[in-house]
C-alpha cells in the first residue's frame, strides 16, 4: 500500500522556518517533520511514499537525492572522483517526488498524482501532524466499512488549562486538556474512487470532496484517543522539539 503525504505548502504561519524551506522539511530533533511521518508509516510496513511537493519542492528532492550519503560512513576519493559506501544506514523506503503546482490546493495535488496510485486503496496524510496512531488499525477499519474513505478523528490538546467551578468556586485545574472536540487529524485510507469527487487544482479536499463523501455516505471517522499535534506554527514546533529532546515523543513508535 502506498502512502501519499503532502509537502508543497507555504507554511504561512511559521515564515521564522519556512522562509527558505517547505513547511514538512522544518526539523524536529535534527530530522525534518516529514521523516517523522514516514517513520510512522514504514514502523507498519508501508515504505512506498509519493510525496506532493510545490513550494520550494526541489529542498525535499535534494534531502532525498542525498539522503544515502547524510547516512552511511562513505568515502569521497577527490583524487579519483569516486564515492565509497562503507555502511548503509538509509531506510528501506521507495520515494516518488510529484512536482504537484506551486498553487494547487490540497484536492488538486491529490488529483495530479492519481497516476502513480494505481487501483489499490492509498493512504493519504498532511505533511505536518505527528500521532502514535496504529496504522494497521486503521486501514483494517476501513476494509472492515468498505466506504470510499476513512478519516482519523483526533483530539487535540488544549493550549491552556481550565478550571472547574461550582459557582465561585473553584473545584479543580486541569493542565492541557483535550478539548472535547474532535477534529480531521489527517491520516486517510482513501480508494481511488475518491478522485471523481476533485474537480482541478483549485479543489480544497477539505471542503467539497469531504463534504460529498459524507453526504453519500461514503466516509466513515476512525476515532484515535490518543496522541496528535500538527506543526503549525513556530510555538507548536518548539513543544514537539521539547518532547523530542526529553525523550517524551509519543510518536516515535519505531
Amino acid at each position: 500500500m502506498k502512502a501519499i503525504i503532502l509537502a508543497g505548502g507555504l507554511g504561512t504561519r511559521i515564515t521564522e522556518e519556512s522562509g527558505t524551506k517547505p513547511k514538512p522539511m522544518i526539523e524536529i530533533g535534527g530530522r525534518p517533520i516529514l521523516w517523522h511521518i514516514m517513520k510512522i508509516y514504514s514502523k507498519f510496513g508501508i515504505n512506498d511514499f509519493i510525496i506532493c511537493v510545490g513550494y520550494k519542492g526541489y529542498v525535499v528532492k535534494e534531502y532525498f537525492a542525498q539522503y544515502l550519503l547524510h547516512r552511511s560512513d562513505v568515502t569521497i576519493d577527490l583524487r579519483n572522483n569516486t564515492t565509497k559506501v562503507h555502511q548503509v544506514n538509509a531506510e528501506p523506503w521507495s520515494v516518488t517526488i510529484v512536482d504537484t503546482g506551486e498553487n494547487s490546493m490540497t484536492g488538486g495535488r491529490l488529483k495530479r498524482v492519481a497516476p502513480y496510485i494505481g487501483d489499490e486503496d492509498f493512504l493519504f496524510t498532511y505533511g505536518d501532524g505527528l500521532s502514535d496512531i496504529d496504522i494497521g488499525e486503521l486501514i483494517h477499519f476501513h476494509r472492515r466499512h468498505g466506504r470510499l474513505a476513512t478519516v482519523t478523528a483526533a483530539q487535540p490538546p488544549g493550549r491552556w488549562g481550565i478550571m472547574s467551578f461550582t459557582g465561585e468556586r473553584i473545584t479543580s485545574f486541569i493542565e492541557k486538556p483535550a478539548n472535547g472536540g474532535y477534529i480531521n487529524g489527517g491520516f486517510f485510507v482513501l480508494n481511488p474512487g475518491v478522485m471523481r469527487y476533485i474537480q482541478d487544482d483549485h479543489t480544497v479536499w477539505e471542503r467539497e470532496p469531504l463534504e460529498r463523501l459524507a453526504q453519500d455516505g461514503e466516509i466513515h471517522a476512525y476515532f484515535h484517543k490518543g496522541f496528535w499535534a500538527a506543526m503549525d506554527t513556530l510555538r507548536d514546533k518548539n513543544y514537539l522539539e521539547e518532547l523530542w529532546m526529553r525523550g517524551q515523543a509519543p510518536w516515535k513508535v519505531w
